[in-house]
Formats: C-alpha cells, structure tokens, sequence
C-alpha cells in the first residue's frame, strides 16, 4: 500500500476523528471480578527501572532547573458518568506516561457527580507488576498541603508538585482512596488497561497487591497527569471515538493508535511534541451527545485545558454519520469548523484525519458512504486544517475502498485490530503535529 498524502496548510487547524461503537462497563462489572494471584507485565509495556525520586540522576532533561520547565501533560482520559460511586476503598489505577519529567500532578475529576467525592488520601508511584509496586517508589500526594481533598459536584482539583522525576513510557500507579462518595460515579469506561481495587479502607500507601483483591478494567476519577518537561516541550491531545479509544487493540498492551504515536515522538530527536493524551470515547460523536457527551461539548474540558498543549488531532465522525437519523456532510463540516475556530481561538494547531471506511460494520449504508466521501474530500482539500493525515488511504482496501483493509480489520469491519493500530500510529509524520500558531 503507498503511503497516504500528507498535506500541511501553515494558518489553519482542525480535527476529525474516526467514530465508533465499543463495549460498555457498568462501574459494578468493572471491578466484580477477583485479582489474580500472580500478575505478569503487560507485552509491550517492559517495567523500567526508573523510580520516583527526589533528586535527579543522570543526563535527562527532567534534570532541569525549575525555571527551565514547563507543565506538560504526560497522560490523559476523558470523563464519563460510570454508574453509582462506592466509598470506603481504594483504586490503583494504572497508567502509561509518554512525556517524563518532575513535579507530578494529577487531576480528579467529579464532572457527572451530582453530590461532593472526598479522596482520603493519594499516592502515585510506578508499577512493577499487577498490584504490586516497585518499592520506595509510592509517595504521597497532597492538595493544597492537604492530604484530603474534597471535589465538588460537577467539579475537579489538581493536586500539588510531587518531588523527583517520573520517566517517559512507564506505568504509573495513581492509588485514590475514596472515603466519602454517593450518586453518580466519574471515570473513563473503556480503560483497555487492568488496574486494581482494594474494596475495603485505606491501602493507597502500600506497595504489594496484597489487599487489591479485585480488578478493574476502568479508570475512576482520574483524568490527567502532568509533569514539568524541558520548556518548550509540547503535547497532542487526540479527540476521537472508540477508534482512538483503542476499542479491538489488545488489553494491557498499549497499542492504542495513540499509544504507538507516542513512543515515535519519544524516540524522535527532531520533535518538541511528547506529550499524548488520549481523548477518545467509545461511541462519541461531534454534533450530538450518546456515548459521552458530544465532541463540541466536551472540548474545552477534555482537551482545551490541558497542560502544554500545542496541537488537537481530530478523528471523528463515523458514528454521526451511521447515526439514525444521520446528519448531512455540511452539518458535520459545520461541527469541524467550530472546533477548528475554537481551537485556533486557544493558540493551537489542528490536524484533520480521514473517517477511515467501515464497510461491513452493520451500520454501512450507501448514503452513509457518500457523506464519508464528502466529509473526506473537505478534510483533504478545504484547507481548514494546519495538516491533515489520510488514515482512510492508509488503511483501506485497495480493492474495496469502502471497507478496511482485511489485515487491519479487527473483524467488525470498523475497529482496527493491533496490526491496524500500529499502521495509524506509523502514518502521522510527527512534523505535522508542529505550526507556527505559538
């Protein structure tokens, strides 16, 4: 397959991110089911040795002074209502950093609570093995000096600078100790990572998995990571469906497209862009709320606001356009054009991607085709946006170009598989991610 035409235009932005349908956890199911009793390391995801400290070691560019860093966001989730909140029980939820650096902070979110969460206590510190982290490494957070802190219905807080470094590709265990919750729970559903629950009390501090008896396949309550990384390093917030979410990639791997996007620009001398966060949702859409709220809701709080950021990569609008009723090519455009604006608005660069082909996915139709075709053809040839990546060239079938290529398919004829996954990650040219907007 060539490679698909990338295009740059230096005064404009936009983002399109390629929709989808994915499973859906009620916030029970996702802890119901018990630990194992000997968890090995994700593929893909090697422990590094690296631990949280509180004096640097080494040549990196975490070694800077202060002055010389600036925050950048290293991980993200977008919020979502996950049933009912449970109090009295620890989360250690996992995560993978891409951006390392100093002066950790995370971010809780109550966004679909309608009554007050008050997190005991906070630890984060890097994962060894299932539960169990490495030891000296977990080290209290604390809120404005408070170990306690109290998030207000619709609400969120980030915490204070942790001492000592956190590195690039690692697995981070943020442990949240919820003491007060009730009513709507917030997380982000589809985590496509194990992380772990302590069902009863206060085990944010310890470092073996002893209490987290059971696991969980969500993430609650935290929604960024921040660290402080040489100035002038920068991030991509990816604002997408399940495709972006990672829904058919394999679970505990990372190969989320953006995960492999990721480990290109840590290994990239050339690029200032290193920090990814992933705001995909499973089912979203860019016009109208469903499966989380809509594109254009959710942009300010999911992506505008994080840390560092220079550049929105959107890939969406599949699941608008197999939507019943579906809206029209101009009315999706439309939707584009506002997150472009908005976007611009904040100093930011906005790179387009093609609604990939779906083929076979039981929501195909032919009129639905067109409009992919229409949508595709402003994406490539408007020049709303500063770039645009062409996942739809990159990842169709030669001889049917309305459906995925079978090597790709992840056998629902929309979602990527793993295979797929890396291709996407392989086909942005991280130069695109850069403009002269800052």
């Amino acid at each position: 397959m060539s490679r698909p035409k990338l295009r740059t235009h230096p005064l404009r932005t936009v983002a399109a991110v390629a929709a989808s349908i994915g499973m859906v956890l009620t916030a029970g199911a996702a802890y119901a089911t018990p630990a194992p009793t000997n968890s090995t390391l994700p593929a893909g995801a090697p422990h590094r040795a690296t631990t949280l400290v509180s004096s640097h070691v080494g040549t990196s560019p975490t070694e800077a002074s202060p002055a010389e860093t600036s925050p950048v966001v290293t991980w993200a989730a977008s919020p979502q209502l996950l049933g009912t909140a449970a109090q009295e029980r620890t989360y250690r939820l996992v995560v993978r950093t891409s951006v390392g650096g100093s002066g950790l902070r995370i971010r809780l979110s109550n966004a679909f609570g309608d009554r007050p969460v008050t997190f005991g206590r906070a630890h984060a510190g890097l994962r060894k093995t299932g539960a169990t982290l490495v030891p000296g490494t977990n080290h209290p957070l604390s809120f404005g000096g408070s170990p306690s802190v109290t998030v207000a219905p619709g609400g969120s807080v980030s915490s204070d600078p942790l001492p000592g470094t956190v590195p690039p590709q690692s697995d981070l265990a943020v442990s949240l100790y919820v003491q007060s919750a009730a009513g709507p729970a917030t997380g982000h559903r589809m985590a496509l990572q194990t992380s772990y629950v302590a069902p009863v009390g206060d085990h944010s501090a310890d470092d073996s998995a002893t209490a987290f008896t059971q696991r969980a396949t969500s993430w609650f309550y935290l929604d960024a990571a921040v660290v402080n990384a040489l100035r002038g390093t920068g991030a991509v917030a990816a604002l997408g469906d399940s495709i972006t979410d990672g829904s058919a990639s394999t679970l505990d791997t990372n190969r989320r497209w953006p995960d492999f996007l990721a480990r290109r620009l840590q290994d990239d001398p050339r690029s200032r862009i290193k920090g990814v966060a992933n705001e995909g949702i499973s089912g979203n859409k860019v016009l109208s709320d469903g499966s989380g709220q809509s594109a254009l809701k959710r942009l300010d709080r999911d992506v505008l606001s994080q840390r560092g950021l220079r550049t929105v990569f959107l890939l969406e609008g599949v699941n608008d356009i197999k939507a019943t009723p579906a809206p029209t090519a101009a009315d999706l455009i439309a939707g584009y054009r506002q997150i472009i604006a908005r976007s611009h608005a904040a100093g930011l660069c906005v790179v387009g991607a093609t609604v990939m082909p779906y083929r076979g996915w039981r929501g195909w139709t032919e009129s639905g085709e067109a409009v992919r075709q229409r949508v595709n053809s402003f994406i490539r040839d408007s020049g709303a946006f500063d770039a645009v990546v062409d996942f739809d060239a990159a990842v169709k079938d030669p001889a049917a170009a309305a459906r995925l290529l079978p090597a790709y398919d992840s056998g629902d004829h929309l979602h990527p598989n793993d295979a797929g996954m890396r291709r996407m990650g392989a086909t942005v040219d991280p130069g695109l991610l850069h403009c002269s907007r800052r």
